[in-house]
């Protein structure tokens, strides 16, 4: 077997996945640029731990599950005036996740609120960080069917380990009583274990409805808000001020 093809065995049994698909383009650049051992090896590991970060983030930004790509300087700041720029800068600096404080945006319709969730996962990706987006939908589903489907245990697990979990569209749909407690549930689960970001067109005075108990609903926001950051937004719907037509 000729060199070259035992350096790229040697390479994917060592799982240099760089090395193993560009051992004859590394040899070649090396002697054409007379690279001493020491800075050939040094391009090497660069690279290869240049592409296993790239990978890792690709795996968290697959498995974080967002619907869409939002990015925090996509944010039309000037059409959405319940935050400011000052805040912005804090936020995706995310000492808070660190701190497991929680993000809460509240307000109706197309102010942003999911957009500013998305950003701030992606930012969160981008540094690291395992991060979690579900619908409040779609969340109640895989907590009811865990028990009796992988996928949906899959999900949870994937939740319970995330250091951020986005919750989006608390209120939107009504919720039965089984729902409220294992909602509480999780909450009780992530508190002091994560940072949690929840979106929802309800305020706080609206929840013991929608949760259907005044017990629950206060031991769920005793566990949102004893480290929380609260954003009330206001103003017309972007999309609508913002339609797009065909002619």
């Amino acid at each position: 077997m000729e060199k070259l093809e035992l350096i790229k065995d040697y390479a994917k049994s060592l799982k240099l996945n760089y090395l193993n698909a560009n051992a004859s383009r590394i040899i070649e650049n090396a002697d054409l640029k007379e690279l001493s051992y020491q800075d050939l090896l040094l391009d090497i590991l660069k690279n290869e731990i240049n592409l296993k970060e790239k990978k890792a983030q690709e795996r968290l930004l697959k498995n974080a599950g967002f619907p869409m790509i939002r990015h925090i300087e996509d944010f039309d700041l000037n059409f959405q005036k319940s935050i400011t720029s000052k805040q912005i800068n804090r936020l995706i600096e995310l000492e808070w996740i660190d701190r497991m404080f929680n993000l809460i945006f509240l307000g109706p319709p197309g102010v942003g609120k999911t957009h500013l969730a998305i950003a701030m996962g992606l930012k969160a990706v981008e540094a690291g960080y395992k991060v979690s987006f579900v619908s409040m939908d779609n969340l109640m589903h895989i907590l009811k069917t865990q028990d009796i489907s992988r996928k949906s245990k899959s999900k949870v697990n994937n939740i319970l380990s995330s250091s951020l979990v986005i919750i989006d569209e608390l209120g939107y749909l009504p919720i039965t009583k089984e729902e409220a407690n294992m909602f509480f549930q999780l909450i009780s689960a992530l508190h002091e274990q994560a940072s949690i970001i929840i979106t929802s067109n309800k305020g706080f005075e609206d929840w013991a409805e929608l949760l259907g108990d005044d017990a629950l609903t206060t031991a769920v926001l005793d566990r949102l808000v004893h480290k929380c950051e609260l954003f009330n937004m206001i103003g017309n719907s972007y999309r609508l001020e913002h339609r797009q037509s065909i002619f």
